[in-house]
């Protein structure tokens, strides 16, 4: 019998399909349940490759974290302002990304093209598409994002470029100053 979830819980990963085991402590030494497959779970705390997960019902234990399946947050929002009116321009370029990738791999089964000249003719090529319905996540290239579309327009989901804090904010540095008994 399950419970309803505790309040405040958002899962944000799930058990792998075959299940996993789980610790009382981050110690192998002290085995518990195992946690059901695709379970949903909350990651509460990593410490090295040990997290600890809370379940719906509240009950909490450890676990190896690298086996744990993080769950996508929710599409961004589309109403209002901030996202690319139009999807058909990066959807042409994935379509032909998609097609000059299909074309070198034609040409390597036919034996026309070897693993060398594969290499260089698909060096750099890269394409991301998901579509789920009227949902759709397409790879930018160019951007170096991931963006949401609802068929209307684009916006940016995720991006792949290191945030340098070189952008003009407008003010000067913040400095961080230690507590006056850390000097």
């Amino acid at each position: 019998m399950s419970k309803a979830p505790s309040p405040g819980f958002q899962p944000t990963h799930v058990v792998p399909r075959r299940g996993m085991p789980a610790w009382a402590a981050p110690d192998p030494a002290r085995p518990t349940v195992p946690l059901d497959p695709l379970l949903p779970v909350e990651l509460v705390e990593r410490r090295g490759d040990w997290a600890y997960i809370r379940c719906s019902n509240g009950w909490g234990a450890w676990v190896d974290g690298r086996r744990l399946i993080a769950v996508p947050e929710d599409p961004p929002a589309t109403e209002g302002t901030g996202g690319t009116a139009d999807p058909l321009p990066l959807l042409t370029r994935a379509a032909q990304a998609l097609t000059d990738y299909r074309s070198a791999v034609e040409e390597l089964a036919a034996g026309t093209l070897d693993g060398e000249d594969f290499a260089d003719r698909t060096r750099g090529l890269r394409l991301g598409v998901v579509v789920d319905g009227e949902s759709m996540w397409l790879y930018d290239p160019e951007e170096g994002r991931w963006v949401y579309g609802d068929g209307r327009r684009l916006t940016t989901y995720a991006t792949d470029r290191a945030v340098t804090g070189e952008e003009d904010s407008g003010h000067a540095p913040t400095r961080l100053v230690a507590p006056e008994g850390e000097r």
